[in-house]
């Protein structure tokens, strides 16, 4: 293979210049000079050291620069073929070469990925790539890169495997394993052992939400950041909203007893997916405050996602991913201790049942109990378990059948209220219910998923949820005021809600890839169904308990509880999906996709105090939904990427007649830039998006009580995101947002075109960054230190109220030694007065604030 001489690596030309110099000198009849030693590298957790770079043949000295770089070439050895084969314990990945010995390789961990570099060497075919080529690892990947060297990443499924390298006259052999790999240090023998925790901390190099399989981010042609568990952890994260802050364009927008919801892009109703499975379906639902405890990251794909997702909203979806069984035992123990008498013992176990490794666990369990941050008596009380069993039925089948339950009780907190064109002036600590107005949540999850392997190329995976969610909340509901703006006395009502429901979803697709000629094809064809049966019991008492919000006076009762209100829902779908990730050229990415749904909604209105009669009504909606991207890496760290994106879902106002009105849709363009950085320890992504929604509900002029689909609201933003390994114990996770988010199309006077869409921030940036000292007396000393800017927010779409903007200091210090660690977290260090959220959906009721000043102390030990 020719090679110009701006290829050529700077270390070779060295070598052969030495020794051209030193044949010259030997020929002058010199004395032979000292040499000093050819300097060495060794991989990052290698048991044995790696060779020194081969130098080139000594040879008779060259007169002409073409002869040079003739001579160089000639020391440049070929790889001919990449072929794969299949070990009990995992891959053998064989470099065979025409003449000579490859030179022992140098070794980097990313995410995930060991990095294989080898000095000296040239491909003379193209570039070879196989996904999922054996159990634990998730793709092989063979390329060549400037200055004569060849790079094999091998990248993990669940954690970085291990790596055993033999040299041999024709070929070089990596032996991988997932895991850890015990092997016999030799002559002839490299043994790189890598753990989980090397790399970079901050950075997943793979996520599974925006295709369904296991694709590295830079073949990605839409954004998605992945929050892995050391940030969790890091940041002694509890709740889903303080998680969010490190992904860029999410903000909280309600945080209620019953739920929590996000914007994505400035719209709200995102999903919230549990390994790909939906909590809540359409932006509705009894979620309750999700568990962290047990995840291994957080996957948020902005944009719209119905090609996978069905009936979603356009922002954006987030999915939690559960922690697995593995097949080495660890046992982790640890509790939290807190400043508002917040406890939280834990526990994480897994490892083997059985001797040959068939049967595997994964136990977390935790129990909770801390003082609400606002003046209710009712604290905050969790118990969580969950339980997974993995069954290696063969090397070519496994199943996973997976447990979750929550049970939760906390105050009944309808937030502030609005006053004027700002939230009202009072402590933000003040509780405008009654003190013991209280919110049960108790949730089940039950599930499996199932994969059978026909082939290296073909599978097909199996998956099912039911999920049983029994929410029950009481206490003086404010949300129908009115409030007496000049006096402060507002009124409420005691309500009793009761929401129940149970949901089956059953997800089944084919994995097959093949080549059409020289086009490599990933096809992912599925099938989802998806049913949720629910019920909803609304009592209040009709006489007003007033309070007054300067000067609360409390010991309310209520009198008597009329029903209101008693529905049963039933909501149904079908979705069918096709996707074809095609590789057009080693550098040339394409995504197709193209989703059918059909969705049924039935509602039953019972009797209730002020309606004798029974009624149904049957909403049907269905629609196709497109998805196409393009992925283009003009040098390998870099992908440039553009995509077009829809979305669909039902629309819940009717029109005068009843008749539901058409689903709202979604379109989105969005292009970016993804760049992996110091040597894949750090990577960046900027997006630029517009996206549009449409049939948005808005009143009917001629019938106050029914409404019409003619309203659009618009998103366009610019997103950075940051995340990674600065240097060995540095890391860093930023983000910066820009959003302009607003009415683009309305008939409400009260909602009219050019107003901002409720709590979207045009400006929001978050940071955080950890430094451990590595070596020394200090060693396994930590801090950490982060900031949260959130800017001006509207607080509904009326654009009445404004919330202003907040900045938050964070910080932290850890100690980490052998197999014990602890820390202490301080979150708004200054104790700022802030609002966190609004839902936009009232001036009377949730408008939440944020936590003050808050200390987490940790400590955990490991077996």
């Amino acid at each position: 293979m020719a090679k110009s001489l701006p290829g050529l690596s700077l270390l070779t030309l060295l070598t052969v210049a030495s020794g051209q110099i030193l044949t010259a000198a030997a020929a002058l009849g010199q004395s032979e000079p000292e040499v000093l030693d050819a300097p060495t590298t060794q991989a990052t957790t290698a048991k044995a050291s790696i060779s020194p770079l081969a130098s080139a043949p000594l040879s008779q000295p060259t007169t002409t620069v073409t002869d040079w770089i003739a001579q160089i070439e000639a020391s440049l050895v070929q790889i001919t073929n990449v072929r794969l084969e299949a070990t009990e314990a995992g891959l053998r990945v064989i470099l065979e070469t025409a003449d000579g010995e490859l030179t022992a390789p140098t070794t980097t961990v990313s995410g995930n990925a060991l990095i294989v570099e080898i000095p000296n060497a040239v491909l003379t075919g193209e570039a070879f790539e196989q996904f999922e080529p054996a159990g634990g690892i998730a793709l092989v990947r063979v390329t060549e890169l400037p200055g004569d060297r060849v790079q094999v990443a091998i990248t993990g499924t669940d954690t970085v495997p291990a790596v055993e390298v033999n040299v041999a006259a024709t070929a070089l052999t990596l032996t991988a394993v997932p895991g850890i790999a015990q092997t016999d240090e030799g002559d002839e023998a490299l043994q790189i052992v890598v753990t989980g925790e090397e790399g970079s901390r901050y950075y997943q190099p793979s996520a599974t939400t925006a295709t369904r399989t296991d694709t590295p981010l830079r073949d990605i042609p839409q954004s998605i950041q992945v929050i892995p568990q050391e940030v969790l952890e890091d940041q002694q994260v509890l709740r889903l909203n303080d998680a969010l802050r490190n992904v860029s364009g999410v903000v909280t927008s309600i945080n209620s007893p019953r739920s929590q919801g996000f914007l994505v892009r400035g719209f709200s109703g995102a999903s919230i997916l549990r390994d790909g499975f939906r909590i809540i379906f359409g932006g509705d639902g009894n979620l309750g405050s999700a568990e962290l405890s047990n995840l291994e990251t957080i996957e948020v794909l902005k944009g719209p996602t119905s090609i996978l997702s069905g009936a979603v909203q356009p922002g954006g979806v987030i999915n939690l991913v559960s922690e697995q069984p593995l097949s080495e035992p660890a046992y982790d123990v640890g509790v939290r201790l807190g400043n508002r008498l917040l406890i939280e013992p834990s526990l994480d176990l897994t490892g083997p049942l059985t001797a040959d490794g068939q049967l595997s666990y994964r136990l977390n369990a935790l129990v909770r109990r801390e003082d609400y941050f606002r003046d209710f008596d009712e604290a905050i009380t969790r118990s969580f378990i969950s339980p997974v069993l993995r069954w290696d039925i063969s090397d070519r089948t496994d199943l996973t059948i997976r447990l979750e339950y929550t049970d939760e009780r906390r105050p009944d907190d309808n937030g502030l209220v609005a006053l004027g064109n700002s939230v009202a002036n009072i402590p933000f600590d003040r509780n405008l219910g009654e003190p013991g107005d209280f919110a049960e949540s108790e949730i089940l999850r039950v599930g499996y998923d199932f994969e059978h392997r026909f082939s290296d190329n073909w599978r097909v995976r199996n998956g099912f949820r039911y999920t049983d969610s029994n929410v029950f909340t009481f206490g003086a509901f404010t949300g129908f005021g009115p409030l007496n703006e000049t006096t402060g006395d507002l009124n409420r009502i005691f309500r009793l809600l009761d929401q129940r429901s149970d949901t089956y979803e059953l997800q089944t697709n084919i994995v097959g890839d093949f080549n059409t000629g020289t086009i490599a094809h990933r096809v992912l064809l599925g099938l989802d169904l998806f049913r949720r049966d629910s019920s909803e019991l609304f009592l209040t008492d009709p006489f007003p308990a007033p309070i007054n919000i300067f000067a609360p006076v409390y010991g309310a009762t209520p009198n008597t509880l009329f029903l209101v209100d008693d529905r049963d829902t039933r909501q149904e779908g079908l979705g069918i999906y096709l996707q074809d990730q095609v590789a057009l050229a080693e550098n040339l990415r394409l995504l197709l996709g193209i989703r059918y749904e059909s969705v049924q909604q039935e509602t039953t209105i019972n009797p209730n105090a002020f309606n004798p009669n029974t009624s149904t009504s049957r909403q049907d909606d269905e629609a196709f939904t497109p998805r196409v991207g393009i992925v283009y890496r003009p040098i390998e760290p870099v992908s440039l990427y553009a995509s077009y994106a829809e979305s669909f879902i039902p629309n819940r106002a009717a029109d005068a007649q009843g008749v539901p009105l058409e689903p709202e849709r979604g379109q989105q363009f969005e292009v970016g830039v993804r760049a992996e950085l110091l040597g894949g320890r750090l990577v960046a992504n900027l997006a630029l998006f517009d996206l549009t929604k449409q049939n948005v509900a808005t009143p009917d002029p001629n019938n106050l009580l029914a409404q019409i689909a003619i309203g659009e609201q618009r998103s366009q933003g610019i997103e950075l995101d940051i995340a990674g390994e600065i240097l060995p114990g540095w890391n860093i996770i930023a983000n910066y947002a820009y959003t302009s988010a607003e009415i683009t199309e309305s008939n409400d006077i009260n909602s009219p075109v050019g107003n901002r869409l409720a709590g979207a921030p045009e400006h929001n940036f978050n940071l955080w960054t950890t430094y451990s000292i590595q070596s020394g007396s200090l060693e396994g000393l930590g801090f950490g230190l982060g900031f949260n800017y959130v800017g001006e927010r509207l607080g509904d779409n009326a654009n009445s109220f404004r919330l202003d903007d907040y900045f938050l200091t964070n910080a932290a210090i850890s100690y980490e030694r052998d197999n014990w660690q602890a820390a202490l977290n301080f979150r708004n260090l200054f104790n700022v007065n802030y609002i966190e959220a609004s839902a936009g959906t009232g001036r009377f009721f949730n408008i939440y604030p944020g936590e003050g000043f808050t200390v987490i102390g940790s400590f955990s030990i490991e077996f």
